[in-house]
């Protein structure tokens, strides 16, 4: 091996590769020369990265040799795979280097290397998974929370730095590295190459470029190729497990807060206390997925992604990585459950409130804006497909009856919902809190908080515990109780606020002298 400065040369796989390679896989297995070159050095510089990668499909199994699975066991599902590819494993090569270069390539040991591989890059073998999911709500997730001045909002009304100065509460804007470490760590950051910076290694001074928003696996991340996206946020890296992505593990990273409690919901479940107690024994990998054989419960992937069999081979549910092909409603993160945007992107929605507009589905008082929302007949298609999920282990008299229990559910919360509307325009109204027709947002007064929680929190965790049997958590964990006892609060939240106004004369703006307070009361 030839070290230089910024640069090692390994023109050919070395003999410690080789011998490093044939031990792990064994003479079968087939490794590109690009790969090798890699191998040669981060086997010792990332030994835990080449280990993770070992462990995993991509590196025992050529892509010839996966295309030669047929039917429902094939999981490629791209037509054209170059030539090139096909004889060899996917290796480090095979994502970093495959593509054209893009703004994060840089030149490392003579060859071109992407710093963030992407979907683009998944999709030499994965071409149809990567078209799904780019007509996935997560795929915009970024997009659709960042370009939405309301969400913006309530963004900086939980992220933004609060200082007690004047009399009164400020608040800051949220900076980009607080909202990185909480909202965008699920829903995406925007990576951005900044420039370049040299870095001291044991092979010597190498350049690098340095990204903004990086790291983050985001299901939204906007990368710098511009596609939209991380594979890694459900198939960790460098494993890309099939396994780990149909546990429920893989999609409470993101799925247990209040406002979408659907980890903690499915831990109380009959279906969750049936996985862990022999979700060890199951076989997570088989292509197809035989309900009641390779699995005895369904865990999130069940439900809405993974391609599911019955006993006799008949197909209860498509593969997809459209989540919502199986779900007619969207319950949660919005004041109403309401049906499926028609469009992945939220941020060309909006809905008439009063004299404007607000860029949700549904303004306050819960009027849907339906020429962005799926129809009745798309509904229904989708709610089939879940129920055929549902019907591979349950009998149609259980599945129609517990989904029609659901159905009331999202009735009765967004009731709820609106219920707390009311209670918020008569705060406004009255001076209990200041709204926007006092130049206010709507995030700020203890009354609007409330409100907030009463569908962020509480209407969607009841929703969750119907739609996934978890009856208890829906009570009064955050459910129902809550709902009823948050509506109770506001109530007496404006009555307190209408009996001091009453005494004393409407209290002045937040940030008044004590002397103006004072004058205001005598």
């Amino acid at each position: 091996m030839i070290f230089l400065k910024g640069r090692i040369r390994a023109p050919l796989m070395t003999a410690a590769a080789v011998v490093f390679y044939l031990w792990a896989f064994g003479a079968s297995a087939q490794l590109s020369e690009a790969s090798s070159e890699c191998l040669d050095c981060h086997s010792l510089a990332t030994p835990g990265i080449v280990s993770d990668w070992k462990g995993g499909v991509h590196s025992s199994t050529a892509v010839g040799k996966a295309l030669q699975k047929s039917g429902k066991a094939l999981k490629v599902s791209s037509v054209e795979i170059p030539e090139a590819v096909k004889g060899f494993v996917v290796g480090c090569a095979e994502c970093h280097m495959s593509r054209k270069p893009s703004p994060d390539s840089f030149e490392h040991n003579g060859r071109q290397v992407k710093l963030v591989p992407t979907p683009e890059d998944c999709a030499v073998c994965h071409a149809a998974e990567r078209d799904q999911f780019g007509q996935n709500l997560m795929s915009h997730a970024y997009g659709n929370l960042m370009s939405n001045k309301l969400y913006a909002e309530l963004i900086d009304s939980i992220n933004g730095l609060m200082e007690y100065s004047g009399g009164a509460l400020k608040g800051a804007a949220a900076t980009m590295e607080a909202n990185a470490d909480s909202c965008l760590g699920c829903h995406g950051t925007r990576l951005k190459v900044t420039g370049m910076a040299e870095r001291e290694t044991d092979y010597g001074d190498f350049t690098f470029p340095t990204l903004e928003g990086w790291p983050n696996q985001g299901v939204g991340r906007v990368n710098p190729d511009s596609s939209l996206g991380a594979c890694t946020a459900c198939h960790p890296r460098h494993g890309f497990s099939m396994k780990l992505a149909r546990t429920p593990y893989a999609c409470a990273k993101c799925h247990t807060g209040p406002d979408v409690p659907a980890a903690k919901v499915y831990s109380v479940s009959v279906h969750g206390s049936i996985y862990y107690a022999s979700g060890d024994k199951w076989d997570l990998e088989a292509v197809p997925w035989t309900a009641g054989e390779d699995f005895k419960a369904p865990t999130c992937a069940a439900c809405h992604v993974s391609l599911v069999v019955d006993a006799e081979g008949e197909t209860a549910a498509e593969r997809t990585h459209r989540m919502n092909d199986r779900l007619p409603w969207r319950i949660f993160g919005l004041p109403y459950a309401h049906p499926h945007p028609k469009s992945p992107d939220t941020s060309v929605i909006s809905v008439a409130q009063g004299e404007g507009k607000l860029p949700l589905p549904t303004n306050l008082t819960g009027e849907r804006a339906t020429e962005f929302l799926i129809d009745a007949k798309e509904m229904e298609a989708r709610k089939n497909n879940m129920l055929r999920a549902c019907r591979a282990c349950h009998s149609q008299d259980w599945v129609d009856g517990y989904y029609g229990r659901f159905e009331k559910t999202i009735e009765y919360s967004n009731a709820m919902t609106r219920t707390a509307a009311d209670l918020l325009y008569k705060g406004w109204e009255t001076g209990a809190a200041k709204g926007p027709a006092q130049g206010n947002g709507i995030f700020n007064d203890t009354l609007e908080i409330k409100w907030v929680k009463q569908w962020l929190f509480y209407a969607n965790s009841t929703r969750f515990a119907s739609a996934m049997m978890g009856a208890d958590y829906g009570v009064f964990a955050d459910g129902r109780w809550k709902l009823s006892s948050n509506l109770r609060e506001m109530e007496d939240e404006i009555a307190i606020k209408e009996a001091l106004n009453n005494i004393y004369g409407p209290f002045p703006a937040p940030g008044k002298t004590e002397e103006n307070k004072k004058t205001n009361r005598e």
